[in-house]
């Protein structure tokens, strides 16, 4: 019987947030005890999923125009290359996103902090990567909110990212910043990324470039699976 020579993935030491980071006070309920216990990938784990292009409805990518009216708030436009570890261009890959509204507030059934919700946006999108591995949304750019972490806390203003690379076992899940947010030096969960250098690759980039005029303002986030120059996720198994 063959034996299959299946691929593993590059995890660079350091650079992702500990399961377990004690000023991120939910941590310490939900991170595991005892250690994790590495499974082999199985064929199923590591070929690509393939998603076409009808599973992207009218307007996915573009939050602002999902209702019969605008939503309010600064009209931004982000976007970006989905990179593999060797900077390969990782196309037909989903990348789907979810975000509060301007005011700071999720279209969800917890949210109850008194920023009102908006009837013109629900707070998510999704695309597929082209063959250059390029993505790009139309949404508001989200409010700063209250979390209740600690005394007088305010997460900075960020989109969640969801995607898939080459294989399901690739599968990244992580938070866009904006530049020159106030929030950075108060926000636990930004800071329990151990690198400098790697929390700086969670910033977008204003993109004058993208920037309509008297339209939308652009910002460019360039996303990397795997490898030295990898994105964080929002959470990783310790290597310890």
């Amino acid at each position: 019987m063959t034996q299959l020579d299946l691929p593993s993935y590059r995890r660079e030491p350091g650079v992702h947030p500990p399961l377990a980071s004690p000023d991120y006070r939910s941590t310490r309920l939900r991170s595991p005890r005892t250690p994790l216990v590495l499974l082999p990938g199985s064929l199923t784990e590591v070929t690509g999923p393939l998603f076409a292009g009808d599973r992207i409805a009218p307007n996915d990518d573009d939050l602002t125009r999902q209702h019969e009216g605008e939503p309010i708030g600064q009209r931004i436009i982000v976007h970006g290359y989905v990179r593999d570890g060797d900077g390969r261009a990782v196309a037909d890959t989903l990348v789907e996103i979810w975000q509060a509204n301007a005011g700071g507030r999720y279209r969800h059934v917890v949210d109850n902090w008194p920023s009102p919700l908006d009837p013109n946006f629900s707070g998510y999108g999704r695309v597929v990567t082209d063959t250059d591995g390029h993505y790009r949304f139309t949404t508001i750019r989200p409010g700063i909110y209250p979390w209740g972490n600690h005394p007088n806390a305010w997460r900075p203003a960020h989109i969640h990212f969801s995607l898939f690379g080459r294989a399901f076992a690739q599968r990244l899940v992580t938070q866009m910043y904006f530049p020159d947010d106030p929030m950075f030096s108060r926000d636990p969960i930004f800071n329990s990324i151990p690198d400098e250098r790697a929390r700086q690759r969670l910033i977008s980039h204003y993109d004058h470039g993208t920037t309509q005029d008297s339209w939308a303002i652009g910002y460019r986030f360039d996303i990397v699976l795997r490898g030295r120059d990898d994105t964080p996720f929002e959470t990783e198994p310790d290597d310890d």
